[in-house]
């Protein structure tokens, strides 16, 4: 009994050693906050703030006229002593004695160390910035208006979506402009869809929805049109422009809606030539020897009807001194009278042969079971093979390097 007694007593007095020990502990923790936290809250000089943020100020001031602001990197004090990286010159680091030591004079970051912290570095937001969008600013010398629209598919219900969004800087015929669109799904001209007439202003948001039903097996092969008309008091509807917009080089999935913007285009209002003309873009490229072909579009093809056409496509070929050097062609359009092609091709030729060389552009019809029809052909180049608009545009081309200049050309049937 006794050594229970005295086993007992010694637990119960190490029990009681330890749980004064805690208390003595946590009233000590306690104590050291106490007195870390009246440090802080100790009134600090008037003058040494308002001379921390006076030279805050002034060097910020100073700053803005040398650089874009930045926002600093600063370590806490609660960090102090691990490895960082050292600091460039200009920037200063605080003595840990005294936090509220007033920065000394002399060049220095716009930034200052206070209560300990130090500055390891800037950030500058404008690297961090979405890159801006100059649709809506940015606008070339002869711009007629542009115009923004979206496209979207729907596989299971086989509907093209277009939404319709606005119009910019549109240049009306008159002081007063009450603008309005149609929209074709071309080849089919017949039919379109109209949007609502905005009155007087030439900055329309429109804002509408429409719906083409095209099969998924046809919709690349078809191009959108839009066309802008200006309503006049007499209730007369003048063009102010379109945009002709292929959809066989889009991705178009129900994930996937794309936000488009295109420029205006002058429509072409001269009646088509006897076999129809065509529409392309010519460039070159004299430090790289390229020669660069644009097929945009024809119109007012004659097809023969004799046959059930099976596509109408463009072959472009280069020739020197009447010698075949290279073809390519375009994708083949059904049968279509006004086909839209938006094809870029590129041929190597050196800056000497320009004189001898000549582009030639045909277009074809083919047939099933038959032979290729030629609709019409057209060639541009030099003195030596042209005259008139085509040897205009060749001469253009040259003096515009780099440039491409479009222009529009009635076929002949000459082989």
């Amino acid at each position: 009994e006794q050594a229970v007694a005295v086993a007992g007593g010694v637990i119960g007095g190490i029990l009681l050693f330890v749980l004064l020990g805690i208390t003595a502990y946590l009233l000590w923790k306690k104590i050291c906050r106490l007195f870390s936290y009246k440090k802080l809250i100790n009134p600090v000089k008037t003058t040494n703030t308002n001379a921390i943020f006076q030279d805050q100020a002034n060097s910020e001031i100073q700053l803005k006229s040398t650089r874009s602001r930045s926002v600093p990197f600063i370590i806490p004090p609660t960090l102090h002593g691990r490895d960082w990286i050292h600091l460039t010159n200009e920037e200063q680091v605080q003595e840990d004695g005294d936090p509220y030591m007033t920065p000394q004079p002399g060049p220095r970051s716009s930034f200052h160390s206070l209560a300990g912290a130090y500055v390891v570095g800037t950030i500058n937001p404008d690297l961090y910035k979405f890159p801006e969008d100059k649709s809506e600013t940015d606008f070339p010398d002869g711009n007629i208006g542009r115009l923004w629209f979206s496209i979207e598919y729907e596989q299971e219900s086989e509907r093209l979506l277009v939404s319709l969004i606005k119009v910019r800087k549109l240049k009306p015929p008159a002081d007063s402009c009450s603008p309005f669109v149609k929209i074709y799904l071309l080849p089919d001209e017949r039919s379109y869809l109209q949007s609502k007439t905005k009155r007087k202003t030439l900055n329309p948001q429109f804002d509408e929805n429409f719906v083409f039903q095209v099969s998924s097996k046809m919709l690349l092969q078809r191009t959108l049109k839009f066309l802008v008309y200006h309503v006049d008091k007499q209730k007369k509807h003048h063009l102010l422009g379109q945009v002709i917009f292929p959809l066989k080089n889009e991705a178009l999935t129900e994930d996937n809606k794309l936000v488009i913007w295109r420029d205006l285009e002058k429509e072409n209002l001269e009646p088509p030539s006897e076999y129809g003309d065509i529409q392309f873009s010519l460039s070159y490229n004299d430090y790289l020897g390229r020669l660069t072909v644009v097929v945009l579009r024809a119109r007012g093809l004659k097809l023969q009807e004799e046959s059930p056409a099976v596509g109408v496509y463009v072959k472009v070929s280069l020739m020197n001194h009447n010698k075949f050097i290279k073809s390519k062609k375009t994708a083949a359009l059904l049968g279509t009278p006004n086909p839209v092609y938006n094809e870029t091709f590129s041929f190597k030729a050196d800056q000497t042969e320009l004189d001898t060389a000549s582009l030639s552009l045909s277009v074809l019809q083919s047939n099933k079971g038959e032979k290729t029809l030629l609709l019409g052909r057209v060639v541009v180049g030099p003195f030596m093979y042209t005259r008139g608009k085509e040897l205009e545009h060749w001469n253009e081309m040259i003096s515009k390097p780099k440039e491409l200049v479009k222009r529009w050309h009635a076929l002949c049937h000459s082989t």
